[in-house]
C-alpha cells in the first residue's frame, strides 16, 4: 500500500507544470490573461503555448497544470456547450461551470492535473469569473482570481490595483501586469502573455503589439 501511494505521489509530481493564468471582471466584463512558457521540469519545452481558450461567444477558459489534460477538458466542454445549445438551450457561465465541475469530479479517482478559471457575461451582461480544482471544487469570484505557480505574485499585483466595477482598459492593463510581475520572479513562467478580453461585443484576443502598450 505504501509503495502503491509513492508510486502515484512520484506520477504526480511528474505531471506538475508551471504557469500563471489571470481572471478579472471589469464595468463591461471579463479579462483573462496568461503566460506563453510550457515547463517540464527544467525544460522549457514550449515559448508559445496557448492557455486562454474559447469554449463559447460569451464563455473562455484558462488552463493551468499538464497540458494533455486540460485540452482534453476544452474538446469536452465544446462539445457539450454545442450539444446543450442543439438540444436545449446555450448554458449561462454559471451552468457551464457547474458542467466542468461535474466533468472533473466524476474524473476525481484519475484527476485532470490542472487547475481552470472560467469567465463570461451573464445574461445582465456583468462578467462572472469561476476557478475549479482538480476533484470539481467550484468557486465563484466577482471581482478577480489567479491561478499557477505564479499565483502569489500575480495576486500582490491584483490586491493593489483592483476596484470594483473598474474601467475595462484600465482592467487589461492591470491584468497584464499581474502576469509580468509573476514571470519576473515565477521561473516556469514567461515568454510573453496572452489577453483576452469577454464582453457584449463577443471574445476577443488582443493583438502582441496592444498587449505591449499595457504594461508601458
Amino acid at each position: 500500500m505504501q509503495n502503491t501511494q509513492l508510486e502515484q505521489k512520484e506520477d504526480i509530481e511528474g505531471f506538475k507544470t508551471g504557469t500563471t493564468t489571470v481572471g478579472l471582471t471589469t464595468e463591461d466584463g471579463v479579462i483573462l490573461a496568461a503566460d506563453r512558457r510550457a515547463s517540464m521540469g527544467r525544460l522549457t519545452a514550449s515559448k508559445y503555448a496557448k492557455k486562454v481558450y474559447k469554449l463559447d461567444d460569451n464563455i473562455g477558459m484558462t488552463i493551468a497544470g499538464s497540458v494533455g489534460d486540460a485540452q482534453k477538458v476544452v474538446r469536452t466542454m465544446r462539445s457539450q456547450l454545442k450539444l446543450h445549445k442543439l438540444e436545449t438551450r446555450e448554458l449561462t457561465v454559471r451552468g457551464a461551470g457547474t458542467l466542468l465541475a461535474n466533468i472533473l469530479h466524476a474524473n476525481k479517482m484519475m484527476p485532470f492535473f490542472n487547475q481552470f478559471i472560467l469567465g463570461g457575461l451573464n445574461d445582465d451582461g456583468s462578467g462572472v469569473l469561476f476557478d475549479l480544482d482538480p476533484t470539481g471544487g467550484l468557486m465563484e469570484h466577482s471581482r478577480f482570481t489567479s491561478t499557477g505557480s505564479g499565483s502569489q505574485m500575480a495576486y500582490g499585483v491584483l490586491e493593489d490595483n483592483y476596484e470594483e466595477g473598474m474601467d475595462h482598459e484600465e482592467g487589461k492593463k492591470i491584468a497584464t501586469r499581474a502576469v509580468e510581475a509573476a514571470m519576473e520572479r515565477d521561473t516556469a513562467s514567461g515568454n510573453g502573455i496572452m489577453v483576452v478580453e469577454i464582453t457584449e461585443n463577443g471574445y476577443n484576443v488582443l493583438e502582441e503589439k496592444e498587449v505591449e502598450s499595457k504594461l508601458e
